[in-house]
């Protein structure tokens, strides 16, 4: 499937969760890189030693609840300096997230927005880590979580509930309505099957790099299934 080359009315939108759809990374992958900024190699391979004990738990959780998962894994940030973490975010986004970023994502933002339809990057992770990819892609909106702050520095407890499962999708059609966007001509791009009630909101969906059980539903629904991997840019 193709973005359609005649020109269509603004209340078309095309939404894009972020990881795995956009960039190659998790936010376990954002948290360590940020926890260990400025390490030297061998304090970083120590740090790295200490949390990957607690991979498997996260994995596993994820695998059975998303939103839950999210919610458990952000308190590894309680404590973390407010300003220092935000300042890290340009380098964060310039030497890790850009260089992960699927090539075909780009260009299918660019064509959404030749066309003139509204592009929202909808995310399960951290506003201060999704804003520069906001910037670099152009997208006219950002749904991403917050999280409490306290005393300068972030509690690891979120503003509101994680976005993700239905939640993402709930958020989504908040936006919609706000912003008078009709759905059923709307795009929805992800990558796992947490994001199916996010998918079977739109019009056209479109999975990338979809695992088993998403890539059958896909086929299943006639959804555009994309293979995207990261380039230089």
């Amino acid at each position: 499937m193709t973005v359609p080359s005649e020109p269509q009315s603004q209340d078309v939108a095309a939404f894009f969760d972020v990881d795995g759809t956009i960039v190659e990374a998790t936010v376990v992958h954002y948290y360590a890189y940020l926890a260990t900024y400025g390490y030297s190699d061998i304090r970083r391979t120590t740090w790295t030693a200490a949390f990957l004990p607690k991979v498997a738990y996260y994995l596993l959780l994820d695998m059975t609840n998303r939103s839950r998962f999210n919610r458990v894994f952000y308190h590894n940030y309680r404590g973390m300096d407010v300003a220092q973490i935000r300042d890290r975010s340009d380098d964060h986004f310039e030497h890790f997230i850009r260089p992960r970023m699927f090539s075909g994502a780009i260009e299918r933002i660019a064509e959404h927005r030749t066309r003139g339809e509204r592009v929202v990057l909808i995310t399960g992770s951290l506003d201060f880590i999704m804003e520069p990819v906001s910037a670099f892609l152009k997208t006219d909106g950002l749904i991403a979580v917050k999280m409490h702050e306290k005393d300068g520095r972030l509690t690891g407890a979120l503003t509101g509930p994680p976005i993700g499962d239905e939640e993402k999708a709930k958020v989504m059609r908040a936006y919609a309505e706000e912003h008078h966007i009709n759905l059923a001509k709307s795009y929805g791009y992800a990558d796992s099957s947490s994001d199916l009630p996010m998918l079977h909101s739109v019009g056209h969906a479109t999975v990338v790099n979809p695992g088993r059980k998403l890539r059958r539903i896909a086929k299943e629904q006639d959804w555009e299934i994309k293979e995207w991997t990261p380039s230089s840019i």
